[in-house]
Order: C-alpha cells, then sequence, then structure tokens
C-alpha cells in the first residue's frame, strides 16, 4: 500500500503485509514517498547501531533527511542549503547506503519496479548535481587523480625542509654549536619533536598515496639491527627526555641479518614515535630477540593508556575519527599505523597488538631475517 512518488497518503499505511505493502515508520518531515522514508530510517538505524550514538552521529538523521527530499522533490537546492555542508565523500556514501536499502526493499517484495526504479533514478540525479556542484569549489582540483598528485608533491616539499629543522635542532640541543642553557635545550626539543611529527606525517601520508605494500627492494641485503635500533633511538630520544619518559632499547643476540632494513626501519620508527606520543609517564620499550629458526621478534610496549576496544576495529583505518574517550588514548588520523602493517605484511609478518588501561599497549611482529 504505498503511494507514488509525489502524492501524500490519504491514510496511514498498514503493516506489511504478504500483498508487499511498506511496514509503518517514522516520517520524514516533506517526504511523501514512503518508500524513501523506508529507506533512509533503514540506513540511519545501521548507522547508528555500528558507530553508537555521538557527535558524528548525530548529524546523520539531518543529511539523510536532506538527501530524501532532494530525490523526492527533484530538488537539489535542499542539500545546498545544508549549512555545514556535507563533504563530496560523505554525500556519495549515503546516497549509496539509501538506494542499497531500495534494493533491499524491492528484492524483499516490499516494493514493486514501478516505485522503486524512479526513486533510485531521483537519488541518482541528485548525486550528479551534488558532484556536479562539488567541481566549481576551490578545493575541487584536489580530488581525485590530481589530488593524489598534488599529495605526493606536498608531501615530498615537506620533507626536505623538515630534515634540515630536525638536524638543526638536534645538533643545537647537542651543544654542537655552542653551550646551551636548560631552557634553550627544552624549547629545541619541543622544535625537534614537532618536526618529527611533521616529517612522520607527510612519510606515511606519501606512503597511503603511493598505496604502498611492497618492498622498495626485491632482494634482502646485509645490515646491522643493532645500529637500527639505535638509530631509531637516537632519533625519538628528543622527545622522550621533553617528556620525562624513559627509553629502552633491547637489541638482539644474533646482529648482522638479511632484510629489508628501510621497511623494517620505518616500521619500527612509527611504532616508536606513536608510543612516546600516547605516553605521559614511564617508558616506551623497543625489543629485538631472536626467535626460531630465522625469525626475529620485534615489540614496542608503551606505559600509556590503552586503546579504547571499541575502537579497536578500526584501529588500522587511515583518517578514521576518535572514539572521543579520555580514557585511552588513540590517534586521530591512523595513518602512521596503516602504513606500519603494510610494511609488516610485506616483510612476510603481521602485525598485533596487546593494551589495556593499566598495561599500556604493545605492538609486535615477527620477520625472517636470516644471519648475514
Amino acid at each position: 500500500m504505498s503511494s507514488t512518488k509525489g502524492r501524500p497518503s490519504p491514510a496511514p499505511p498498514r503493516p506489511r503485509t504478504s500483498g508487499g505493502g511498506l511496514e509503518l515508520v517514522r516520517p520524514v518531515a516533506g517526504v511523501s514517498s514512503r518508500l524513501l522514508t523506508k529507506a533512509v530510517r533503514r540506513v540511519e538505524a545501521r548507522w547508528l547501531a555500528q558507530y553508537g550514538p555521538g557527535k558524528d552521529t548525530g548529524d546523520i538523521p539531518r543529511l539523510l533527511a536532506a538527501f530524501a527530499l532532494a530525490a523526492d522533490r527533484n530538488d537539489v537546492v535542499y542539500v545546498d542549503d545544508l549549512i555545514p555542508r556535507p563533504s563530496l565523500r560523505l554525500s556519495q556514501h549515503l546516497l549509496d547506503l539509501i538506494e542499497a536499502e531500495l534494493i533491499t526493499l524491492w528484492n524483499a517484495g516490499e516494493s514493486q519496479s514501478h516505485i522503486v526504479l524512479p526513486a533510485i533514478a531521483s537519488l541518482r540525479q541528485v548525486r550528479a548535481a551534488i558532484e556536479q556542484r562539488f567541481q566549481h569549489l576551490p578545493g575541487a582540483p584536489l580530488l581525485g587523480a590530481d589530488g593524489l598528485e598534488f599529495l605526493i608533491e606536498f608531501a615530498h616539499d615537506l620533507r626536505s625542509p623538515l630534515n634540515a629543522v630536525l638536524f638543526l635542532a638536534e645538533n643545537l640541543q647537542q651543544g654542537r654549536s655552542g653551550v646551551v642553557n636548560g631552557l634553550q635545550r627544552r624549547q629545541l626539543g619541543l622544535i625537534y619533536s614537532a618536526a618529527l611529527a611533521l616529517s612522520s606525517v607527510a612519510s606515511n601520508a606519501l606512503g597511503l598515496a603511493r598505496e604502498r605494500d611492497y618492498l622498495e627492494e626485491s632482494e634482502p641485503t646485509p645490515f646491522s639491527l643493532t645500529e637500527m635500533l639505535e638509530g631509531i633511538r637516537d632519533i625519538v630520544r628528543p622527545i622522550a627526555e621533553e617528556k620525562g619518559l624513559a627509553l629502552h632499547l633491547v637489541p638482539p643476540t644474533i646482529d648482522l641479518r638479511l632484510g629489508h632494513p628501510l621497511e623494517l626501519n620505518r616500521a619500527l620508527l612509527n611504532l616508536a614515535t606513536n608510543g612516546l606520543k600516547f605516553t605521559h609517564q614511564g617508558s616506551v620499550s623497543i625489543t629485538a630477540s631472536d626467535a626460531e629458526g630465522h625469525l626475529v621478534n620485534f615489540s614496542v610496549r608503551d606505559t600509556g593508556g590503552g586503546i579504547n576496544p571499541q575502537s579497536e576495529e578500526a584501529l588500522y583505518q587511515p583518517f578514521r575519527r576518535s572514539s572521543g574517550d579520555q580514557r585511552y588514548t588513540f590517534s586521530s588520523t591512523g595513518l602512521g599505523l596503516a602504513i606500519t602493517r603494510r610494511l609488516v605484511a610485506a616483510m612476510g609478518g603481521r602485525l598485533a597488538f596487546d593494551t589495556g588501561p593499566t598495561e599500556g599497549t604493545n605492538f609486535y611482529f615477527s620477520v625472517e631475517l636470516p644471519p648475514a
């Protein structure tokens, strides 16, 4: 007992029957199509069930209602009037979800093709209009392939001056250019920490843009594990000193190995900076230990606040949103962990972790590194 699009229903709809009628659902203001209304309410309910209540979920019903109005009345102005305007990616995602629900209702026999197909066509017209409007925004050139190229160039341009800042700050902090007092040393430590964080973000963004899950060198090369770990320690030591954290390093028994030092160094550096970033007291430990055969076990353990269990599923997703729970520490973007997992996988390992609000977090993995 569904009405055609644009015609108000003269009476409340009946509960669903074998005849294919639609269940009674909470109406969407201004939307006459009961089919669109039900699809929107189903998307809203599933979104809430997946992400839970919160500031990011609270705006979804308003956006869904605007898309339903635009499709119901064939007028994208209902989306244009949204303040703030949703991102193109979110708009496309929500429209896809609504269309998927329409198809599900059709397959379940709750509506007929002469009602479903025009609703889908209207949604696609809304999508096309939204995408066309985004092309005229100032940031449109940053989208698509051109945006990817811009991101790569941007990351490259950032890394060179940041490396210079790191080098100069470390030299000054160590007194290689003259005596520095305590206050100056602390300020140089802050400069170093900030530059290292920016450099890491640039490197991770570059790796993500290139979808880097491959090895720079196809053949393993000999390298010193101890020298690599000491290099990582020297890089992150200013951060630890600034925060008053102990930094522990445990090298393996067998030092010279065959492997991929560039990827291994990058993965451990990401984990070490992450641990220091989210640890406010205690220590961060970087450990490499010999295991069975040619395996080497790597571990980066911190004494921070742990990771929110509700966020663990999205831990390796780049550009994730924070859970907002102040009892735990959780990166807001996830670039470092997303790239680290790819690097570890490229070396034949698997990144895993243990965590708890009182035990901190321990990231660990094993890779095969035959003695050189």
